[in-house]
């Protein structure tokens, strides 16, 4: 790629609007690139803390931590990094590490109701990052083991904060959810957009 790109113009304008998106996450792609602005993907190296209490600080903290990674390396581009975590019951719950854990998630919210919070560190490096909070909640239905087992056999959703995507035969699992469903996702469009028509990206 990179030979192709030293045949492309090298306008002030392309290096001044480049973005970046620091997150390995498919579907942030996917919710990015639906708002119709061009950007590359990074995946940022750190450490990811976790509070077991705190699902917030959790989530700004790793929101931060990839947002600083990315503008020590790429100076000079817009970048915007994500953290998305669940609060259940007064725990920080992430990405399953087994398919066992996963279906015990789902398990666990089943007929209940718990909150998604996505951090999201949007910047022009090297200044500090503008760091949201946006938050939903999610009510899934009552879930018999049977379609607990169906799910994960077709989604397979260990990649996932609390192992589910509201986006792939989440018609199945929640029952209602208030708040941005694109934050549930692990992107809140409605704050990107901002964002971006603020920095004239958009």
């Amino acid at each position: 790629s990179h030979s192709r790109l030293s045949y492309a113009p090298r306008t002030a304008i392309h290096m001044q609007t480049k973005l970046i998106l620091a997150s390995a996450s498919a579907r942030r792609s996917k919710i990015l690139a639906a708002l119709g602005v061009a950007f590359e993907v990074v995946i940022p190296q750190v450490a990811e803390v976790i509070y077991a209490r705190d699902a917030r600080r959790t989530a700004l903290e790793n929101a931060a931590l990839k947002s600083a990674w990315c503008r020590a390396r790429y100076p000079d581009c817009y970048s915007l990094a994500a953290d998305t975590l669940i609060e259940f019951e007064g725990r920080c719950i992430g990405k399953a590490r087994t398919p066992d854990e996963g279906m015990a998630f789902l398990r666990m919210f089943s007929g209940t109701t718990h909150l998604v919070f996505t951090a999201v560190a949007m910047t022009k490096a090297p200044a500090e990052p503008e760091l949201i909070l946006a938050e939903s909640a999610v009510r899934f239905r009552k879930l018999s083991e049977a379609e607990i087992r169906t799910y994960f056999a077709s989604v397979n959703p260990m990649d996932r904060a609390g192992a589910y995507d509201i986006d792939e035969q989440g018609e199945t699992l929640v029952a209602g959810y208030t708040g941005s469903r694109t934050n549930i996702m692990g992107l809140p469009a409605e704050a990107v957009t901002a964002w971006l028509r603020q920095e004239g990206l958009l």
